[in-house]
């Protein structure tokens, strides 16, 4: 019998989708941060560690935002972190309808520039990042990095 492909290739073992909820409170940030770190870790993923600083920086200024803008709407978060062959995906949804946008570069502010920096980390490393709505009326914010740095 003549084969007309090959057979689809295994899954990569660290692949897969976890998510976990927190409170809308600042523990919250650095505990996501860990959690994502030592879940890659646990998995084996393959990723290089500027991609995973970068990606991490991801997951402290999504959860932040969560905790500073969405609180009192939303008092639980949730954070998926979904892992391809060659990519990552972190997001972080809540119940809040507000829709953030990325603010422009301002040196007299001292904040409200976090989803620009998700922005330009996501950017730097070849991956995109957006906000979409829930069908219950909130949102996620997501990234997707590559695992290596694209050349």
């Amino acid at each position: 019998m003549e084969s007309l492909g090959s057979a689809p290739a295994d899954p990569v073992s660290y692949e897969g989708v976890w998510r976990f909820t927190a409170p809308a409170v600042e523990a919250s940030v650095p505990s996501a941060r860990h959690a994502v770190r030592d879940l890659l870790g646990r998995q084996g993923v393959p990723i290089e560690d500027d991609i995973l600083q970068g990606l991490l920086l991801i997951v402290s200024e999504l959860v932040t935002n969560a905790v500073k803008h969405a609180a009192l709407l939303s008092p639980e978060l949730a954070v998926e972190v979904a892992i391809g062959a060659d990519w990552v995906r972190v997001s972080v949804e809540d119940n809040h309808p507000y829709r953030p946008t990325a603010l422009e570069t301002d040196y007299a502010q001292t904040g409200g520039r976090g989803l620009l920096l998700v922005k330009v980390v996501t950017a730097e490393a070849g991956g995109t990042c957006d906000v979409e709505h829930t069908a219950s009326g909130g949102k996620i914010i997501w990234a997707a990095l590559p695992l290596k740095t694209q050349l």
